[in-house]
């Protein structure tokens, strides 16, 4: 577990991360979202003892990280996976972290197994690709066997295949009951990943809930479909709602349950060849939450303006 109690950091006049508290639990990926300058770098160093707090505190498994002994074994982390000296061969960087942290050898062909890196251990890191090292520094995070891992965009630089794969890894380590904290740009990814959401903007946390009751607390739509034109959308707003037309005599309706709709239908002898709920998708909840607080804004092109 870890557990942050009014953490805060401040850098001269400015305030970095302001009073954070949460928990990330184990047994559940938690992703860790926000915009550019939202805090989440300085949260995750001061999560692994790369920075000291300038008010409050972070513990993993009740105590701080510089605290443990052999943290390897306890905490997992990959922070940049360009980290890594170019000369040395991918085998070798991990057999010199498995000495510093008395991990039995065994482990480094166990960790190139597991992130497909068997047949390029042999290879100097200074050769491998983006996605490949991705994949070594995930391989190192592992290493331990920690029962918590902090993964910072994961997926930056792997294909489909390896997007496909990362995602099924980290589902299966929370599967576990291991502690998973994954800081990403990417939302669509993050909603088919994390159980639990973080949202920080400006040092603060706007939002710690779970994934599927925050996109279902934002609304979303009905899309509704008839065969042929039909008053329906007259019908449903005189009850309230709010329709736009879709394609192919579609609407999308907002303001009542799909029940209220069809039964709409049904009164008026209106046939219904689809209805189907549409909540909002992560990047939608995350930039509706974030948006008040955005640090960098660019300002609209011309025709955005019109």
């Amino acid at each position: 577990m870890i557990e942050a109690d009014e953490l805060t950091k401040t850098y001269g006049r400015h305030r970095a991360v302001d009073r954070l508290t949460f928990r990330v639990l184990p047994g559940r990926v938690t992703g860790f979202l926000g915009p550019n300058g939202a805090g989440k770098s300085t949260t995750i160093r001061l999560i692994l003892g790369l920075d000291s707090p300038t008010h409050g505190r972070v513990r993993i498994n009740g105590r701080p990280y510089r605290a443990l002994t052999q943290p390897l074994r306890q905490v997992g982390a990959l922070l940049d996976a360009h980290a890594t000296h170019g000369g040395r061969r991918a085998r070798d960087h991990l057999l010199w972290l498995a000495q510093t942290n008395d991990i039995p050898r065994g482990r480094v062909a166990e960790v190139l197994r597991r992130t497909g890196l068997t047949e390029e251990g042999h290879r100097r890191v200074g050769g491998f690709s983006l996605g490949m090292k991705q994949r070594l520094g995930i391989a190192a995070a592992l290493l331990g066997d920690p029962q918590v891992l902090i993964f910072d965009e994961p997926v930056n630089g792997l294909d489909p295949d390896g997007v496909h794969w990362i995602r099924g890894l980290i589902r299966s380590l929370a599967a576990e009951g291991r502690t998973v904290l994954i800081s990403s740009h990417l939302m669509s990814e993050m909603q088919l990943t994390a159980d639990h959401v973080l949202i920080l903007a400006r040092g603060r946390l706007l939002s710690d809930s779970g994934m599927a009751d925050l996109v279902r607390s934002d609304g979303g739509d009905v899309l509704v479909r008839t065969a042929c034109d039909t008053p329906l959308a007259t019908l449903l707003t005189a009850r309230g709602a709010t329709v736009a037309p879709e394609p192919a005599h579609g609407l999308a309706v907002t303001g009542l349950d799909p029940a209220e709709i069809a039964a709409t239908a049904a009164t008026h002898g209106i046939a219904l060849v689809e209805l189907t709920p549409r909540p909002p998708s992560l990047e939608e909840v995350f930039r509706r939450i974030t948006d008040p607080e955005l640090r960098y804004r660019a300002e609209p092109r011309p025709q955005d303006a019109r």
